[in-house]
């Protein structure tokens, strides 16, 4: 075994992990390399006939294609199961109790480092690697996430519920390099196969991005039992019918079919009378919110019990000054001065001091204007 250690890397077929097995490889590492095979088109139908992104027996055969070349082993692991029974049902979950869910979070933090992990240590692995634009160090006993270099691509935001445990093992060996430079290293090193391919962005288990279509897919009887909803205005007057609350989300303007003279926007969702609250852009204004779930990274607990941190509410928001104020051991309130458009239950909050990642937990409650934060349904 190489002196630097063995390391399992989650390959995708993709051009980031690709690059980051063959670099820990030309580093000294002994590699492994893993394709998880997470879900299948059969299970999430709307494919069309084309298979895209991860998981597919192209991208699959990239990897070990590579793995080859570069003479390291390559497996292939089917945890379709893990996967579904977790991050599947609580994507509907989470949309049919008027939340809107992010699977990708929810597979880190449940799924994928632990499954790494497992077959780290069947396979004698002192490390796990993955492609992502994010760093890891030790710092103070604890092991910190940071913002990749590459604040464009950074992957930092998705990687906030990884526990303490698994950090400690995780190699992140492209948080020092921008995109177009890792596309350049996989030209050099002859992956002209990946060195090209288009970033993927939908979710990997509705390859056609039609969440609609999904949910009606893996619910029984989805329209029929939430037909009949009602559109309301800030003041509770019924301004038209919509077509079930789990077809829409905090924030949503297109697609409403409401006339009413001017842009007006989905401002909160009652799952359970099935009402969607719509008003104008600044309706949509709310200064804090709380999360649950929470998952400390920086620090044991959050110095003093509150601090100035900036605050992202997305995966691509620029994030917002604002303050983190600890409730409980798995509570959190988090408060932006300014106020942010369309904070949505169901999204993960993260919580950054400079480039670090001081915590992150999932939004359950959110302030509308003045009043009081209102717990949704479900």
């Amino acid at each position: 075994m190489s002196t630097k250690g063995r390391v399992l890397v989650a390959m995708s077929g993709g051009v980031d992990s690709s690059v980051a097995a063959v670099m820990l490889k030309e580093q000294g590492y002994d590699v492994i390399g893993i394709t998880m095979k997470t879900w299948d088109y059969h299970r999430s139908g709307g494919n069309d006939g084309k298979e895209t992104g991860c998981c597919t027996v192209e991208s699959m055969n990239d990897a070990r294609h590579i793995a080859v070349k570069y003479g390291f082993k390559h497996f292939i692991v089917d945890i379709r199961d893990e996967f579904g029974d977790w991050v599947i049902d609580r994507f509907v979950e989470d949309y049919t109790s008027g939340r809107t869910p992010n699977p990708c979070v929810l597979c880190n933090t449940h799924i994928k480092w632990a499954a790494l992990l497992r077959r780290a240590d069947n396979l004698g692995c002192d490390f796990i690697a993955t492609g992502h634009y994010a760093n890891v160090r030790e710092e103070n006993g604890r092991y910190v996430i940071s913002k990749g270099k590459d604040h464009n691509k950074d992957q930092s935001y998705a990687l906030w519920g990884v526990q303490q445990k698994h950090l400690e093992r995780t190699i992140f060996p492209l948080g020092k390099y921008h995109k177009t430079e890792i596309r350049k290293i996989a030209e050099d090193y002859g992956l002209l196969n990946v060195a090209t391919k288009p970033d993927s962005y939908e979710i990997c288990f509705i390859p056609d991005n039609n969440y609609h279509r999904f949910l009606k897919d893996k619910v029984d009887d989805l329209e029929e039992r939430v037909s009949g909803g009602v559109f309301v205005d800030q003041k509770g007057n019924i301004v038209g019918k919509h077509k079930g609350f789990p077809f829409y989300t905090i924030g949503q303007r297109r697609g409403l079919d409401l006339s009413l003279g001017k842009p007006v926007y989905v401002t909160h969702i009652d799952a359970e009378k099935n009402v969607i609250t719509v008003g104008e852009k600044e309706d949509l204004i709310s200064t804090t919110c709380r999360a649950k779930e929470l998952n400390l990274i920086k620090y044991d607990n959050i110095p003093n019990g509150e601090m100035e941190i900036t605050g992202k509410i997305r995966y691509n928001d620029d994030g917002a000054m604002g303050t983190i104020k600890q409730l409980s051991d798995d509570e959190v309130e988090v408060h932006f001065p300014a106020g942010r458009e369309a904070i949505t239950p169901g999204q993960a909050i993260v919580c950054y001091e400079g480039d670090d990642v001081v915590a992150g937990g999932w939004i359950h409650k959110v302030n509308i204007g003045m009043n009081e934060p209102a717990e949704l349904a479900g």
